[in-house]
C-alpha cells in the first residue's frame, strides 16, 4: 500500500534521484573501464567504457524499481545494465577478474569519499541551496556505501561471488559458480521475502542490518574521519 504522505515522498525523491543513478551506473562503468585496462575490449566495443550514465541505465532497474521501492517503503534496490566481460581476453584472467569485480564497489567507495569531501564547500553556497545539497551529499554517501557492501556479499551474481570464484581452486570454483543460477533467488529471499515473513510472524530477522547496515555505518564513520568531519 502506498504511503499517504505521497507529496512529501515525491519531494524527497529529488534528493535521491541523482545519487542513485550515479551510484548504480558508475558502478557498472568501473567494471568496463578496468576490464578494458586489463586487455578485455568487450565492453569497449559495446560503448560501455564510459562514465556517461546514459550508457549504463536500465530503464526498469535504474529508474522504475528504485522509485517503486522508495514510494512503498521497501529496501532501496536497483541495478544498471551489466557490463559484459570476457576473462579469456585478459592478460591474467583469474587475477584480473578479481580486479574487475572489485572495481564496482571501489568506485562506490570513491564516490562516497568525494561526497564527504564536498561537505566542506556546502557552506560557501547560497543559503537557499545548502539544505538540498547537504541532503544530496548525505544520500550519496549512504547509497554508495550500501551498494559497495551489498555487492561484496559472496552471493551470485554479486561482485563478491566473482572474487570468490577467481581465488578458489578451479574444481571448487566451478562448483561454486554452478550455484549462480540460484543466486538471485537467494538474494530475493534473504532481503525481501524472509524479512517480510518475519515481520508478519513477529520474529526479529533483519539481514540487511546485520550484513549491510553495520559495515556501511562503520565505513561511513571511517570516511568522515578521513576527510576531517569528526
Amino acid at each position: 500500500m502506498l504511503d499517504h504522505d505521497l507529496p512529501q515522498k515525491l519531494q524527497d525523491l529529488s534528493v535521491l534521484a541523482l545519487p542513485v543513478v550515479l551510484a548504480i551506473t558508475s558502478h557498472e562503468a568501473a567494471h568496463g573501464i578496468v576490464a578494458y585496462w586489463l586487455g578485455d575490449d568487450t565492453a569497449y566495443r559495446q560503448g560501455r567504457v564510459s562514465l556517461n550514465p546514459a550508457r549504463h541505465i536500465d530503464p526498469f532497474g535504474t529508474i522504475v524499481l528504485p522509485i517503486l521501492l522508495y514510494l512503498t517503503g521497501g529496501f532501496l534496490f536497483g541495478f544498471a545494465k551489466p557490463v559484459p566481460t570476457n576473462a579469456s581476453r585478459m592478460r591474467s584472467p583469474r587475477r584480473d577478474m578479481v580486479l574487475v569485480a572489485l572495481a564496482g564497489p571501489g568506485m562506490n567507495i570513491g564516490l562516497a569519499v568525494i561526497s564527504a569531501l564536498l561537505f566542506h564547500v556546502v557552506t560557501s553556497l547560497p543559503s537557499v541551496a545548502q539544505p538540498w545539497v547537504f541532503k544530496v551529499l548525505q544520500t550519496s554517501i549512504q547509497i554508495n556505501l550500501i551498494l559497495a557492501v551489498f555487492n561484496m556479499l559472496p552471493l551470485p551474481p554479486l561482485d563478491g561471488s566473482h572474487v570468490i570464484t577467481s581465488v578458489l581452486p578451479r574444481p571448487l570454483a566451478m562448483r561454486y559458480a554452478s550455484f549462480g543460477r540460484y543466486g538471485i533467488l537467494v538474494v530475493l529471499a534473504l532481503f525481501f521475502i524472509l524479512p517480510e515473513l518475519a515481520i508478519r510472524l513477529g520474529i526479529d530477522f533483519d539481514p540487511f542490518a546485520w550484513l549491510i547496515g553495520g559495515p556501511a555505518e562503520w565505513l561511513w564513520g571511517l570516511i568522515l574521519r578521513m576527510v576531517g568531519l569528526t
